[in-house]
């Protein structure tokens, strides 16, 4: 199968800092989980992932895929559910708040999907698969970690692990999702014997030698 790409153009608009609250703490509602066994289970090609994942629906993000990592399907959170995270193996969700700021930000709680995202590195390649087929390429740019200081509470402020710095939630929040088009990969970070101990962000930019999607026949 022919892989097809697109570009997308960013939007900006402002988020409540009430709605932000509740989502930062969103990947932390199901603290009695134990951790997964990793999967052992060979991936599937780009090209089967895409027969898999399709639905015909152009404007539906459908899966994502970085080789030799993870080949995830992507669901949408409910109407009205800012804090909804799939629950189950396997599945990330889209992150409706993100689409607010004409960025793409990806779900999934650090006991299922989304202890792959720790995997992640800079430099690789993320496939991001629309529901008829066509694929966006985005390259993981930046990695950031943070520790929550109150990590069972939504109003935490949180320290940056790369450097000297504690955030808000909002500037957290910010700081992953606000900008020019990019993809945010969030889980949170399990440490001493906490799954909610801190959060991570994986971002990944277009490609620059994306093709641009055709505008015919859409």
């Amino acid at each position: 199968m022919a892989l097809k790409y697109r570009t997308a153009t960013p939007i900006a608009l402002r988020v409540s800092l009430s709605l932000l609250l509740f989502v930062l703490a969103l990947l932390w509602l199901s603290p009695n989980y134990a951790f997964a066994l990793d999967n052992t289970t060979s991936l599937p090609t780009l090209a089967d992932f895409l027969e898999i994942v399709q639905n015909g629906h152009k404007d539906d993000i459908r899966g994502v895929y970085v080789d030799s990592v993870l080949a995830l399907p992507v669901v949408q959170q409910p109407a009205g559910k800012t804090t909804y995270v799939s629950n189950r193996d396997g599945e990330v969700t889209q992150f409706g708040l993100a689409s607010q700021y004409g960025n793409i930000g990806l779900l999934a709680h650090n006991h299922k999907a989304g202890q792959s995202f720790s995997k992640l590195t800079l430099g690789q390649e993320v496939q991001l698969v629309y529901g008829d087929g066509y694929v966006e390429p985005f390259v993981i740019k930046r990695v950031l970690q943070f520790q929550a200081l109150e990590p069972t509470s939504p109003f935490s402020s949180f320290k940056n692990l790369d450097k000297d710095e504690t955030l808000t939630a909002e500037q957290m929040f910010k700081s992953a999702y606000a900008g020019q088009y990019h993809l945010t990969f969030q889980t949170c970070i399990a440490a001493d014997g906490k799954l909610s101990w801190g959060r991570l962000f994986v971002m990944a930019v277009p490609k620059k030698t994306a093709q641009i999607r055709p505008q015919q026949g859409r």
